[in-house]
C-alpha cells in the first residue's frame, strides 16, 4: 500500500510518501510545498492545489493521511490552514484518493506509544522506523511521514480485523 502523508499549512505543506506491506515501511520520498509570504493568499492556495495534484499524479498513492485540524488560540491562522486543507482535500478527491485524518494525539500514540510525547521524540522515532540517517527536514516533512506511518498502522489493523484475523 502506498500512503501519502500530509502536514497541511499555507506557507509550508509537508509531504511524505511511504510504501507499507503490513510489516515494514519503505521510504519513497518526502519534501515540502512552499509558498512565499509576499504571494497573495489565493495564489498560495493555487500553488498548493497544483503542486499537490502533481505529487499525487507522480506517486500514485492508495490513500492520503493528514492532520486533523483543531482550533487553538489563533483562529485566523486556523482558518487559513483550513482553506489550504480544503484545496489539498479537493486535489485528493479529484484524483480518486481516499483521505484519512488523525489528531496529533493519535500520531504520538502510533509513533511513540505515548500521547503526550514531545515533537522531537516523534521525529526521532520516525527517523528510526524509516531507518534514516537524519531526521527529515523540514519539520513539516517529518510530520507528514509520521502521519503516513500512523495511517499504515491503523489501516493494517482495520484490514486485519475485517478479515477475521486472516489477511488476503
Amino acid at each position: 500500500m502506498r500512503i501519502l502523508g500530509i502536514d497541511p499549512g499555507y506557507a509550508i505543506v509537508g509531504f511524505g510518501v511511504l510504501d507499507y506491506d503490513g510489516r515494514s515501511f519503505t521510504l519513497v520520498n518526502f519534501g515540502a510545498i512552499t509558498t512565499p509570504a509576499e504571494m497573495s493568499f489565493d495564489e498560495r492556495l493555487e500553488v498548493i492545489y497544483r503542486d499537490m495534484s502533481d505529487i499525487i499524479k507522480l506517486y500514485k498513492p492508495d490513500s492520503m493521511s493528514l492532520e486533523k485540524l483543531y482550533f487553538n488560540t489563533n483562529h485566523t491562522t486556523a482558518i487559513d490552514v483550513a482553506q489550504a486543507r480544503g484545496v489539498i482535500l479537493l486535489s485528493a478527491r479529484q484524483n480518486g484518493i481516499k483521505t484519512y485524518e488523525y489528531t496529533p494525539l493519535q500520531v504520538k500514540n502510533s509513533i511513540v506509544g505515548y500521547g503526550r510525547a514531545e515533537k522531537k521524540q516523534v521525529q526521532e522515532m520516525t527517523r528510526s522506523m524509516l531507518k534514516l540517517k537524519d531526521i527529515p527536514k523540514p519539520d513539516d516533512a517529518a510530520d507528514a511521514l509520521a502521519l503516513a506511518i500512523t495511517h499504515g498502522h491503523n489501516s493494517f489493523s482495520y484490514a486485519f480485523s475485517a478479515y477475521n484475523g486472516r489477511l488476503k
